[in-house]
């Protein structure tokens, strides 16, 4: 049998304090819990691989499809290289999945916000998960951990 199957996880669901607000967005959950101690956990922050800081400006992507930050600022391409920047980790880590940070305008998997900064969130993918999703790797979000374990040992 060979090494398990490795998982992206946003770094915020880790306890790292990477979100724009700078805190983290912390996942307590005995499965996650087991597979860090398999070492099938790759941590990725894709806003700070696209060269944002910690804490930064709220941003949401307009109906446009671009990322648009609170002060107005178009951020698009930092989101863009980030995106980039988290497949080519979790394809240099040979991930079969990720779990990322649902709502969020990189991590969202099924939700993102709507654009007008309301907190209203709509149907949707953020930057990275979509660029995951295209080159063919699963994403699930952080609710859907149990379903993301039977994926693991389907495999």
């Amino acid at each position: 049998m060979g090494d398990p199957a490795r998982v992206l996880v946003s770094a915020c669901l880790l306890g790292n304090p990477v979100r724009y607000d700078g805190a983290a967005k912390t996942l307590e959950h005995p499965v996650l819990d087991r597979w860090i101690r398999e070492g099938r956990v790759v941590p990725v922050c894709p806003e700070m691989l696209g060269g944002l800081p910690t804490p930064r400006p709220a941003a949401e992507i307009s109906a446009t499809g671009a990322v648009m930050d609170s002060t107005g600022q178009d951020v698009t391409e930092a989101y863009r290289a980030g995106a980039d920047a988290a497949l080519a980790l979790a394809q240099a880590q040979a991930c079969v999945a990720a779990l990322l940070t649902d709502g969020s305008p990189s991590c969202g998997a099924k939700t993102i916000h709507d654009g007008s900064f309301s907190g209203q969130r709509i149907p949707g993918q953020g930057l990275a998960a979509r660029r995951l999703c295209a080159a063919g790797i699963p994403v699930f979000t952080q609710s859907e951990i149990a379903k993301l374990e039977s994926f693991l040992r389907s495999l």
